[in-house]
């Protein structure tokens, strides 16, 4: 099986859905499963590969690090009945996205599509309600024809399935226990960032509107939260300046972090604080958990389908400091909990496998084409 990935955002740009595609690039590639990719040129250094092409883009107005790309649809094509594909991946609904699905509709070709931003719960924090209408619609016209909608999780399936989208499936997230791992645990942290409190808490992700940091700070600024607490904050994005501006003295800020750092900072903290109530998954909060982090987070979207309450966290009710502040003071009150917690972290990351969870996404694509060669004879 030969596979076509059309995507508006790939390595090395950092969010979820380049992440979740980088390592599924990988795993065909062990698996020597031919692919081709077609993606926006990066704002990143992107070292040549025969497997990747590219296009020049801009920003998307939302959420710069997925590009628009300026597709050349002769070059495009040219690529493609070279590569002869078997099947087509869509993972984005922009211009990269659309001219695939233009091709395999024109061609013949089985798509499949995934889905990894909630792009309707964006709206809200860049006062554009009013587009939400017209971006279901499109939403559904883009998707109708997919043999299959792979989505991350339970919560996101519901939402499409309310919203009438059909030959929905999942495809859960892995993490890597080996890169992440509670044996990153190290003094280094609170040296380098000048850590002197008991405890620290730790947010890793972008610096958007979307994760609702607002939040986040209204929680640092609790006065319960005040003493023996400092917060370290990994990541970057528009909201960085603002936040530096706004944060109380006992919060850092570390900026893009990634490799040992990342996962020392992960497993260094004392609980992994994620107030975002728009994941589809919630990538990082699955690292916080292999790193032995118990996690505190927004009980909506994707981390629903993982932070289970008592075991490896709290889900607390969204853009409600209140609510948060109480399940953070209730597991640094509680050593005995919060050492349960832990080990119950770290369990529940063994066992989401990257290797499984590719084993599974294949299988469904292999019978996607096996459906479709056999309507074809039919």
């Amino acid at each position: 099986m030969k596979i076509a990935i059309f995507t508006d955002t790939f390595t090395p740009d950092v969010n979820g859905c380049a992440k979740t595609l980088k390592r599924y690039t990988d795993y065909l590639n062990s698996k020597g499963i031919p692919f081709k990719v077609f993606a926006p040129e990066s704002t990143h250094e992107t070292p040549f590969s025969s497997d990747i092409r590219r296009f020049t883009s801009l920003p998307f107005f939302l959420y710069p690090e997925c590009r628009m790309a300026l597709p050349n649809l002769v070059q495009i094509k040219a690529e493609l009945r070279t590569f002869n594909p078997d099947l087509i991946h869509i993972a984005t609904p922009f211009n990269i996205g659309l001219a695939g699905l233009k091709l395999a509709k024109k061609w013949n070709i089985p798509a499949v599509a995934s889905y990894h931003t909630d792009f309707d719960q964006y709206l809200s924090y860049y006062d554009l309600q009013m587009f939400s209408n017209l971006l279901w619609k499109y939403m559904r016209w883009f998707h109708k024809s997919f043999h299959k909608i792979f989505v991350p999780s339970n919560e996101t399936l519901m939402q499409l399935k309310a919203k009438r989208f059909r030959n929905l499936s999942i495809w859960r997230r892995g993490v890597d226990c080996s890169r992440f791992h509670p044996s990153f645990k190290s003094e280094q942290v609170r040296e380098r960032y000048g850590i002197k409190e008991t405890y620290i808490l730790s947010y890793v992700g972008r610096l958007a509107p979307e994760k609702d940091l607002e939040t986040l700070l209204k929680i640092a600024r609790h006065p319960s939260l005040r003493k023996d607490v400092h917060w370290l904050i990994a990541g970057d994005g528009p909201l960085k300046k603002e936040l530096e501006k706004q944060a109380p003295a006992n919060m850092t800020f570390a900026g893009y972090v990634e490799g040992e750092e990342l996962s020392r900072i992960y497993a260094s903290s004392d609980l992994f604080v994620f107030p975002s109530p728009t994941e589809t998954f919630g990538n990082s909060a699955l690292e916080a958990l292999a790193c032995g982090t118990p996690v505190i987070g927004a009980d909506s979207g994707g981390l629903k389908d993982f932070i289970k309450n008592g075991k490896n966290g709290f889900l607390a009710e969204p853009k409600c400091p209140e609510a948060f502040t109480e399940a953070i003071m209730h597991v640094l009150g509680n050593p005995s909990l919060k050492k349960r917690m832990e080990q119950e972290a770290r369990n529940y990351a063994l066992a989401q496998s990257w290797e499984a969870i590719f084993e599974n996404l294949l299988a469904e694509c292999e019978s996607v084409l096996a459906k479709s060669i056999g309507d074809r004879t039919a």
